[in-house]
């Protein structure tokens, strides 16, 4: 089976979002060179450098589906029905919005805890690895021990506040390996190893 990967975009004080829940700021590196990669959603380009372009289209070629939280699908108004991913994409959630699921999208909402949304997700992926894109989530999968890798795209900004992708660890300290460093263009991507306890 392929790994559980955390994959974020992160001002430099480590914030994934302004206070807003803008991602402006943090996904601007997306637009910012002259290399064109294709995602899965119709109306999705991305534009960036030659790099970037390289680790971008090894992150979507590996992954074979994405785990996200309740709060990041709302925010994303359910991304349209259409992932850019292109993957099956399972969803943690206390209890599934209304309107969902839908039979014609590859969404799946899981309510019974982080260790069966991981499971079903690695099922679904088979060889290729899990995808988890929100800040909450990793956070869990990192108190249960479930995460393989973490990757940061750090870019040049510094937000002062919002939401924090590492936030809420007291009493856990968590080892990690390499980091494997690619820079582009208005970004710096890190990938990290987490060490098995």
């Amino acid at each position: 089976m392929g790994k559980v990967v955390a994959d974020m975009s992160m001002s430099l004080d480590g914030f994934v979002a302004d206070p807003s829940d803008g991602v402006d700021k943090v996904f601007g590196w997306y637009g910012t060179g002259d290399v064109a990669v294709a995602s899965a959603h119709p109306d999705i380009t991305f534009q960036v450098s030659e790099n970037s372009a390289e680790y971008l289209r090894e992150a979507i070629a590996d992954t074979g589906a994405l785990v996200s939280g309740r709060r990041t699908f709302d925010l994303a108004e359910g991304w349209d029905g259409k992932h850019p991913t292109g993957v099956p994409v399972f969803i943690a959630t206390h209890s599934v919005p209304d309107g969902w699921p839908r039979a014609d999208v590859p969404f799946t909402f899981v309510t019974d805890g982080i260790e069966s949304v991981i499971a079903q997700a690695k099922a679904a992926a088979g060889d290729k690895s899990v995808c988890v894109a929100s800040p909450s989530i990793a956070q869990q999968c990192l108190e249960a021990g479930l995460l393989d890798e973490i990757q940061v795209a750090v870019v040049p900004v510094l937000l002062g506040d919002g939401i924090r992708l590492f936030e809420r660890f007291k009493d856990l300290v968590v080892d990690l390996t390499g980091p494997r460093v690619i820079e582009g263009k208005g970004v710096t991507h890190l990938v990290y190893g987490v060490k098995s306890a």
